[in-house]
């Protein structure tokens, strides 16, 4: 008699590494090479190398004490637990205002994007206008149900990786040295500009919401978990480096200064690619890039703010309980889009500080309040305490750096 064996595959690593990618990556990239103008290009590397490396440790601190609870505790439930419920309050309320300020740099960010590609087609079509548009078509997507946001994203997601890849070539090929390394400028300034880039580089490695889910993907295998964490960021620092290359090598310095005066928005950095480069193709598929790389971004978003104001107001997954969550979830970033409809530079960055609670300095008093109630018996980041410090010292500088730059105490590149 035959015996029919059956084997469980163990899911892919390349799988969880692109889930971390997936995160990472997406129209908050626009802002970089904006806000890197004044450092430039070697210091902006050094910055979001740096950067890269204390995100990616203070991702693993959540890993090693999300390692000590059941399969499928939230980052919510670990806070409450070690931290307190102080703590996870003031967690609660930066995850809220990243998702909320994110909701309302895409709405900005969609308006001069739609705005853009319709001025393409000599059509005058106002970005308020465009914001709003997209604003209500992506609420509607997300009020049907989750699986209607899951398709459309599927779909979008792969229309964007096409286009960014095909995007990408193109502007790779067509950088200049002379231009990247800034040859024309006679004893240029870059340090003084250095640390104002740092939120924007934090907001840029933003996947810490994800590591608990990575563990109900994995079971408890550190190891496995920690590859796809370093596999994921380094794809996102291996993209924004050749993005940097891209723009910075095709757009000479002082042109970012005109760039920031007019907001710095994706439609005023499409459009002076699109004047350096002088081809048409190209500039179609960065601007079809632009449009999808928002979209995508824009539907992640809102559908974790929409889940997370669901279950804390309590509204039930009805038609008329979803209306109820919608309303709360778009109304107010929608507000602010038709208001400014420029802003979302300020945006990133103001995601970039609230960040800083969720994304280092909770990680690293997570970390040190599991190793001193469990010892860590399944995973421990190296670099004992002193890696717990960089951490919250990255942290608490970067809120710093914010705050210093909100008040103009910090050079600006103009």
């Amino acid at each position: 008699m035959a015996t029919l064996s059956v084997t469980n595959k163990a899911p892919s690593l390349v799988g969880g590494a692109m889930i971390i990618g997936g995160t990472i990556i997406g129209a908050g990239m626009f802002s970089l090479p904006v806000v890197m103008s004044g450092s430039w290009f070697f210091w902006s590397l050094l910055a979001l190398v740096f950067t890269w490396f204390c995100m990616l440790h203070s991702g693993l601190m959540i890993l090693e004490a999300n390692l000590n609870y059941h399969i499928g505790a939230s980052f919510d439930t670990i806070t409450k637990d070690l931290l307190g419920n102080r703590w996870n309050i003031i967690n609660g309320l930066t995850v809220a205002f990243v998702l909320y300020i994110l909701t309302y740099a895409y709405i900005s960010a969609s308006g001069s994007v739609i705005h853009h590609t319709f001025s393409q087609m000599n059509i005058d079509f106002p970005a308020r206008l465009g914001g709003l548009l997209f604003a209500l078509v992506v609420a509607f997507i997300v009020w049907l149900s989750t699986r209607a946001v899951s398709r459309m994203t599927t779909i979008v997601l792969g229309a964007k990786i096409l286009t960014f890849f095909m995007s990408f070539g193109g502007l790779i090929w067509h950088v200049q040295p002379a231009v990247l390394f800034n040859t024309a400028e006679v004893n240029p300034s870059y340090l003084p500009y250095l640390v104002m880039t740092l939120p924007f580089c934090l907001a840029s490695f933003g996947y810490h919401g994800n590591v608990p889910s990575l563990m109900k993907y994995y079971g408890k295998d550190p190891l496995t978990i920690r590859r796809c964490l370093l596999l994921g960021t380094l794809m996102a620092l291996i993209l924004y480096v050749f993005w940097l290359v891209g723009t910075m090598g095709n757009i000479p310095r002082p042109a970012f200064i005109d760039i920031a005066g007019k907001g710095g928005n994706i439609d005023v950095l499409v459009q002076a690619l699109s004047g350096v480069l002088n081809s048409r193709g190209l500039d179609l598929l960065l601007t079809v890039f632009s449009n999808f790389a928002v979209a995508s971004s824009f539907l992640g978003v809102t559908l974790g703010l929409f889940d997370y104001l669901a279950d804390l107001f309590k509204f039930d997954d009805s038609p008329q309980g979803r209306f109820k969550t919608g309303l709360v979830t778009f109304l107010p970033p929608i507000i602010g889009g038709v208001l400014w409809p420029n802003g979302f530079i300020y945006a990133i960055g103001f995601a970039g500080l609230a960040a800083t609670v969720w994304a280092a300095i909770v990680p690293a008093l997570l970390a040190s309040a599991s190793r001193k109630r469990f010892g860590s018996p399944h995973y421990r980041v190296w670099g004992g305490k002193a890696m717990i410090i960089l951490i919250l010292c990255f942290g608490a500088g970067n809120a710093i750096i914010h705050v210093l730059s909100s008040f103009h105490l910090l050079p600006v590149y103009k």
